[in-house]
């Protein structure tokens, strides 16, 4: 199957980007190096080409109550002008897939608006899943993807360098709020407002803003301009697990529940509205699960990958989701499955990496946090 190529494929070239296949698309892995990458974003900031995620656009009447019927999660507790992190579960109270949903607010013909953000991978599996279950007279889903560029800008000093292309505040913008800004002089010939929230997948401050290509390529060579750091899959990955993010396909999949994947914050059982898989999560709470993702701090510098065998007085007892070394920790993480009653902190296991066994204790996650 031909990968396809998102709208910054050659500037990401033009900038040094590796490119490695990922999730149907040709992405940049890295530019420079992972751990140069890693530590622009952690001490100063980096951007990141993100066009291959999925985006959908919801739009009709009572749109947020229809789309309650799939995410656990409350969403009236979120306005116009914020946004959530959530799950679509399906009928066993598995994952299917985890998203951010942006509440738009009303349109002039008086509809509600959400727009989904969801994992490239999953975006036609998702598509057909919510029109599948989300089908409504009134209600309109479509793909938001055509014609637009999708930016990460994450770090510290991200904050400092979109005020400076803006005469809109965004430096006291709270996490998961978004709004619609227009950058000074960048826009040439798009008249076009951008859309900007305060996300990302970094543990950093940090922005993701979706442009048009134009506005986009010309946001691009700014922030080059700017001395912002191009960053690729790699340092995203690293970043993500010191921060104790899931990645779909490794922390969370279909057979994984959110309180078995430590996402149980997720779930608002006490909403009164009827969603996909409550059942099974209604009775989880009251039998408990039977295993729990956890994390790990290695001993020495093995490095646990994924699937790697976990295990407990010589027995197996789990696998490894996610490892890495950590640039910012200098020490080898990891998160992992294992039985209810081995998750207790300060547990001692042992991680199977290339015939030998390797000493690991279960720490608190996220490993790190921004100071």
């Amino acid at each position: 199957m031909k990968l396809q190529r998102t709208p910054l494929y050659k500037e990401c070239l033009d900038a040094g980007g590796r490119m490695v296949p990922f999730a149907g698309w040709e992405m940049p892995v890295q530019f420079s190096s992972v751990i140069k990458e890693h530590q622009a974003v952690r001490n100063q900031s980096g951007m990141f080409d993100i066009s291959h995620m999925g985006i959908i656009r919801i739009e009709g009447t009572n749109a947020k109550q229809h789309l309650q019927k799939l995410v656990p999660s409350d969403l009236q507790r979120i306005g116009k002008g914020e946004a959530c992190y959530s799950v679509l579960l399906n009928e066993n109270g598995g994952i299917l897939d985890d998203l951010i949903i942006y509440d738009l607010g009303i349109s002039k013909d008086n509809q509600e608006m959400l727009l989904l953000i969801i994992n490239a991978a999953c975006t036609d599996t998702d598509t057909e899943w919510i029109k599948q279950h989300l089908s409504p007279e009134g209600i309109s889903i479509s793909k938001e993807k055509e014609n637009y560029i999708f930016l990460a800008i994450q770090g510290p000093k991200s904050c400092t360098l979109l005020q400076g292309l803006t005469e809109e505040p965004v430096i006291n913008m709270p996490a998961f709020s978004h709004k619609n800004i227009c950058l000074n002089e960048l826009n040439g010939n798009d008249s076009n407002s951008t859309f900007i929230s305060r996300t990302g997948y970094t543990g950093e401050i940090g922005f993701e803003l979706l442009l048009t290509e134009e506005m986009g390529r010309t946001l691009w060579f700014k922030l080059l301009e700017l001395g912002v750091t191009p960053c690729g899959l790699g340092c995203r990955d690293t970043l993500r697990l010191e921060a104790g993010f899931h990645l779909y396909g490794k922390e969370m999949d279909s057979s994984t529940t959110p309180f078995e994947a430590g996402l149980g914050w997720l779930v608002h059982l006490e909403m009164p509205s009827e969603f996909i898989g409550r059942k099974v999560l209604e009775t989880q709470t009251k039998t408990g699960v039977h295993r729990r993702l956890v994390g790990l701090e290695l001993e020495g510098k093995a490095i646990a990958r994924n699937n790697y065998d976990v295990f407990h007085e010589e027995k197996l007892v789990g696998k490894i989701t996610s490892g890495s070394w950590s640039p910012t920790l200098n020490k080898a993480i990891a998160m992992a499955y294992v039985p209810q009653t081995l998750a207790s902190l300060g547990n001692k296991l042992e991680v199977e990496i290339r015939g030998k066994k390797h000493l690991a204790t279960l720490i608190k996650r996220p490993f790190y946090r921004p100071s």
